[in-house]
Formats: structure tokens, C-alpha cells, sequence
């Protein structure tokens, strides 16, 4: 495989234009991908509600909220396992076979959640049943993220790997986007008592529909070229992928896990965690918190296309470092904005949220990193791992800050910024290892 010293498109190759069919997988993909990250994501939303459902009730208030944080942050923990799974049988059979079944296996424990018991009628045993469905989501959607992100690469011109990336990285965020939607629908239409009592299940029940909707959408797709041609060439790789990733590609692993943190300080924190820490620093009432989100989640899902076709334009790593400059001054503007003045928090909201879409230009980083034969498993390994350990983490990590400083949210998601920039300043540079940025080869024709 020709290897570069940038992540933008070679001007050696003849490009393509993206042909329909491009655009149909890239839709295709979107689409699932939406679906099944509002299964994984929707009960964020719900975290006030599933802490008093599932705890016991003399739990003090910031102990329960540590606690389903923890539940939440379960789903992260479980995600490197899955994702080394199927990211091993998609660079060895296959990446439609892992695509499709990623989604299956995240509904089914989507749609039980809507049906657990709580503490009141289970005990402990609702709080364990919950961690043990959460744990499964985190397996699945460890395979589909990378699988996702793999598979649209490898369909569309090298010059377009940036689109690709950010459009289905637009798509995951339509997930969020989505529950944050049907949250605000339950919020709206049922009373507190109502949600306390039963409308909470709805969310869950819709989801796991979803989800087997996705799985139906997944069938019209097909395996891409790139797999194809190193099967037809018998080019895929005999030993261990995610062996062969770690030992010759390790310089690619690690700036990949510096800016997967980047990507999780903003979705995590901006974007999933704030909706609750509105109403608990600012008093405001969650139906406005949680409609703000909407706005900036929206925005957010154009701000992933934006940067994705500047990271055609400029080479991915330019793109990274632009985007996490413009992020770590946003956090700030967006937290002290609201502090001083709650009423511009829909503005606001939907400024960070925009510059949140720096998350769409991560992938396409680690796709340049890594060669066709152990893609999977390398973006696979450094994504999923540095997602558990910090976006695990972080809503723990921000909770406890928070008891310090209610400007905590803004201070962490500025200084992993911090860093992310400064690798990509480095890596643009040139003081990083050229190795870990190759240019992927030209897609085959069909």
C-alpha cells in the first residue's frame, strides 16, 4: 500500500465523482446508524428518572446521580470487547456481516430495558438487570461505530473519505438528536407523575422498533469494494488483525485515542451530559433544556458535514486542529453564557453544538492511519478503548469536578481541546511519525 505524509488525498490519483450508489449506502448507513445510536444514547436523557426507578429511595441525591452515571458509563466500559470482536471477523470475513449484526444486538436489550422491573418491585435486582442490558449495548454499538465508519470509507473516492466519515458521524448524532426529541415529546406529553409511573418505558419500547428497523435497512447494502478486491487478491491478513495493528501500526493507535477523547469531551459532556446539568446548576425546567439540545444536536449534525468536507479540502489532521481550537474557546463562551444570562441558552447551545462537529473529522484521521488489511481492528481497538476510558469516565469525572467548581463542564472539555490540538499542530508538523498517516489506496471502481 503507497503510503503519504498527509492525510489529504493524493493529487496523483484520478479522482471520481461519488456515483449513486455512493450516495445511496452513504444514506443507507446514516439512517441505520441513527437508529441505533438512539437505542444506545436514550437513557442518558433519562437519568434523573431511572436513578429514583432503580435506586433505593433513601439514596441521597448525589449519590444516585453518581450511580446511574455509573450505569451510563457501563455501556462504555463494555465497548472494547465487542468492538474487538466484530472487528476482528470484519477484517477476516467481512464488514457488511459485523454492519448488520451490530445493530441486531443492539435492540434486542434496547427494547427488555423498556420492560425491567424497577427497585420497587425487584429490589437490587432491577439495578443489576439494568447494568447486565447496558453492558450488551455497549458490546454491540463497540462494533457498529468503527464498523460504520470503515464501511462508508470504503465505498466512496479517497477524496471523499472526509464527507463519508462526517456524514455518517452526522448520522450517529441524528441518533442523539432523535432521542432527544422523543425525551422532549415524553416530557411534554406526560405529566412527571406520568413519566415517573410509566411514560419513562416508551423511549426504550420505540427503540428497540428501531433498531429492528435498522437491521431491515442494512440488508439492501453491499461489502465494500476495498474488502472485495483483498479477498479476490487473497491480501487479508492470516494472524491476529488487531496483533498485526498494534505491533506495526502503534504511533497510528495513539494519536487516534488523543483525538477519540477530544471527540467524547464533546458529545459526553456538551451534548449528552449538559441537558441535566442546565436543570440542576440553572433551574431550568427540562422540557426548555432538553428542546435546547435538540437545536444544538441539529447543528451539531451539520457541523460533522462541514468539517467532514474541510477535511477534504485541508487534509484531516488540519481539519482536527482547526476544529478543536474553535471548541476549546466555544466551551467557555457556551458555560459562563449561560451562567450569566440562562435565558440565551438556546444561541448559545446551538453555537457549541456546532463546533462540537469537529467529532466528524476523527474518524477520517483514523482511517488515513490505518492499511485496508487491519483497519477495523486498529480503528476498532483505538477508538473503543480510549471511549471507555474517557468517555467512561467523564460524566463521573465532571460530577465529582462539579462539587468544586460549576464551571467544571467547560474547564474539561477546553483542556482535552488543549491537547487535541497541540497533537494536531505536532502531527501536521511533522514531528509525529509519518507512518501512522498513510493514505488509504484507491477505491476500486465497480
Amino acid at each position: 500500500m503507497a503510503t503519504s505524509s498527509s492525510d489529504a488525498p493524493s493529487p496523483l490519483t484520478a479522482p471520481r465523482p461519488l456515483s449513486a450508489q455512493d450516495i445511496r449506502t452513504l444514506g443507507l448507513a446514516a439512517l441505520g446508524g441513527a437508529l441505533e445510536f438512539y437505542d444506545f444514547i436514550i437513557f442518558v436523557f433519562f437519568t434523573a428518572v431511572m436513578g429514583r426507578l432503580f435506586f433505593p429511595p433513601e439514596t441521597a441525591e448525589w449519590l444516585r446521580q453518581l450511580q446511574t452515571f455509573g450505569l451510563f458509563a457501563a455501556g462504555y466500559l463494555a465497548r472494547p470487547l465487542g468492538g474487538i470482536v466484530m472487528a476482528h471477523f470484519g477484517d477476516r470475513t467481512g464488514r457488511k456481516r459485523m454492519f448488520t449484526l451490530s445493530v441486531f444486538l443492539m435492540s434486542v436489550p434496547t427494547l427488555c430495558m423498556g420492560l425491567l422491573p424497577t427497585f420497587a418491585t425487584a429490589g437490587y435486582a432491577a439495578p443489576l438487570l439494568l447494568l447486565t442490558l447496558r453492558l450488551l449495548q455497549g458490546a454491540a454499538v463497540g462494533g457498529e461505530v468503527p464498523g460504520a465508519w470503515v464501511f462508508v470509507s470504503e465505498h466512496v473516492p479517497e477524496h471523499r473519505v472526509g464527507l463519508a466519515c462526517g456524514t455518517l458521524t452526522s448520522g450517529l448524532t441524528l441518533g442523539i438528536l432523535l432521542g432527544s426529541l422523543v425525551a422532549t415529546a415524553v416530557n411534554t406529553a406526560f405529566t412527571p407523575e406520568q413519566v415517573m409511573a410509566y411514560g419513562w418505558r416508551v423511549p426504550f419500547v420505540v427503540g428497540g422498533v428501531f433498531g429492528f428497523l435498522a437491521v431491515f435497512l442494512r440488508r439492501w447494502l453491499q461489502e465494500t469494494p476495498v474488502f472485495e478486491e483483498m479477498r479476490q487478491r487473497k491480501a487479508l491478513v492470516k494472524e491476529l488483525p488487531l496483533k498485526a495493528a498494534l505491533q506495526g501500526h502503534a504511533p497510528a493507535v495513539v494519536v487516534s485515542m488523543i483525538f477519540t477523547w477530544v471527540l467524547t469531551a464533546g458529545i459526553v459532556v456538551v451534548i449528552l451530559m449538559t441537558p441535566t446539568l442546565m436543570q440542576q446548576l440553572h433551574g431550568i425546567p427540562p422540557a426548555r433544556a432538553l428542546a435546547a439540545n435538540s437545536v444544538a444536536t441539529l447543528t451539531l449534525t451539520v457541523g460533522c458535514v462541514c468539517y467532514g468536507l474541510l477535511a477534504d479540502r485541508l487534509g484531516a489532521t488540519r481539519a482536527m486542529a482547526i476544529g478543536s481550537g474553535v471548541l476549546l474557546v466555544a466551551a467557555q463562551l457556551f458555560y459562563r453564557g449561560v451562567a450569566s444570562a440562562p435565558e440565551h441558552l438556546v444561541p448559545l447551545y446551538a453555537a457549541v453544538g456546532f463546533c462540537v462537529g469537529v467529532a466528524g473529522v476523527v474518524p477520517a484521521v483514523m482511517v488515513h492511519a490505518f492499511p485496508p488489511a487491519v483497519r477495523f481492528s486498529g480503528l476498532s481497538f483505538s477508538y473503543n478503548v480510549a471511549y471507555a476510558l474517557f468517555g467512561g469516565l467523564t460524566p463521573l469525572a465532571v460530577t465529582l469536578a462539579m462539587k468544586e467548581s460549576p464551571l467544571a463542564p467547560a474547564h474539561y472539555v477546553s483542556g482535552v481541546c488543549a491537547v487535541g490540538l497541540a497533537v494536531a499542530l505536532l502531527r501536521s508538523r511533522g514531528f509525529a511519525a509519518r507512518a501512522s498517516d498513510p493514505a488509504p489506496p484507491p477505491t476500486p471502481s465497480r
